[in-house]
């Protein structure tokens, strides 16, 4: 008896429509749909909305020099938000990110105050800086994972915990005040390059950030990560060891939150211990924003990159046109519960359609 192959069995098809019928009319109509309804592509016209919008409040806001400025204060949130854009697609969460820039960029700058008291010269301090700042985030990212693997606390509890103890730790050791002294002209770096839109800092984080969209997306770590959110059951049963993936995950939102401390440095020259209050919302904000999922296993780095662009523009627009920076928070909320009611529109058309 013959057996068919059902891979390379073919099914009985319907006749493929002729020119001019509906079908064929209709492929364009929806390739245009889901488009128009690309999260990616509304957050486009959103950006360009509020230009538009404050640019017409105040033409200054058109100018290089602001929208420089705005890639200024993107950089470091950006990096935040990507390395809590992996935890989120995980299904959890990293409430610490912003007190683990705060501590990292604090430690690294009463260190790079002793090496310039030292003599030591620019180049090699700021490295020594770098690397402190990315050693700081890893232990933190070490500590979330073992709370979460170990403990067995939720993410949001773990990271609670850690986000305490970061932003206090960092108050204990500046006693509340600034930490200077680093390199005289560390802050030169975050200069616009001959008075252009980029600088040296911008720059590395833009190629930081193309690394880790083609990381998430093109490799098997990055599956891994969409499989635990997605499902953790049948990623473990499918072979994935999760506790030792979420580690990785956390470690590795640990480590750009470090080096977001290390560029927050370069623009204050010197180490606040207030400077990333309140960041951890503005990144998880930037992540919701793009798109990604709070329940898992969706998430794309691009929506996170144009979701914190789109924070900065908002607050750097409200400056501009002389709004009290308190409403930042406010703007913040409307961001967050708009996205948030997008996604549970289409939660809605998908299992309809289902």
């Amino acid at each position: 008896m013959a057996t068919t192959d059902p891979v390379t069995a073919t099914e009985t098809k319907p006749d493929a429509p002729k020119p001019g019928t509906q079908s064929s009319i209709e492929r364009p109509t929806s390739r245009l749909r889901k488009i128009v309804t690309d999260q990616q592509f509304i957050l486009v016209i959103v950006l360009v909305v509020l230009v538009i919008v404050f640019t017409a409040i105040n033409p200054v806001f058109f100018g290089l020099g602001a929208a420089g400025n705005i890639l200024v204060q993107w950089a470091p949130i950006v990096l935040l938000a990507v390395g809590e854009t992996f935890v989120i697609i995980t299904g959890g969460i990293d409430l610490s990110v912003g007190s683990t820039l705060t501590v990292s960029s604090v430690i690294a700058a009463f260190a790079m105050q002793g090496l310039t008291t030292a003599g030591w010269s620019e180049g090699p301090t700021l490295l020594v800086g770098a690397l402190i700042c990315l050693g700081i985030g890893a232990l933190v990212g070490t500590i979330n994972s073992l709370l979460v693997n170990v403990a067995k606390l939720v993410p949001f509890v773990a990271t609670l915990a850690t986000l305490g103890a970061g932003a206090g730790v960092a108050l204990v050791l500046t006693g509340g005040g600034p930490v200077q002294g680093g390199p005289p002209n560390a802050s030169t770096l975050s200069a616009p390059i001959g008075g252009g839109l980029f600088s040296w800092p911008v720059i590395v984080v833009i190629v930081i950030l193309i690394i880790t969209g083609l990381f998430l997306h093109r490799s098997r770590f990055g599956r891994y990560t969409y499989a635990i959110g997605g499902n953790a059951f049948a990623a473990t049963a499918s072979g994935i060891s999760v506790a030792k993936h979420l580690t990785k995950v956390y470690v590795l939102s640990g480590l750009f939150s470090g080096a977001g401390g290390f560029v927050l440095y370069l623009q204050l020259n010197g180490g606040s211990p207030s400077a990333g209050t309140g960041d951890e919302l503005g990144a998880i904000a930037a992540v919701v924003i793009g798109g990604a999922s709070l329940a898992g296993g969706f998430g794309k780095i691009g929506g996170t990159i144009l979701g914190a662009l789109i924070l900065e523009t908002v607050y750097s627009g409200l400056t501009i046109i002389n709004i009290d920076p308190n409403w930042n928070q406010v703007a913040v909320a409307i961001l967050i519960a708009a996205a948030a009611s997008l996604q549970a529109v289409r939660g809605i058309q998908h299992r309809r359609k289902a």
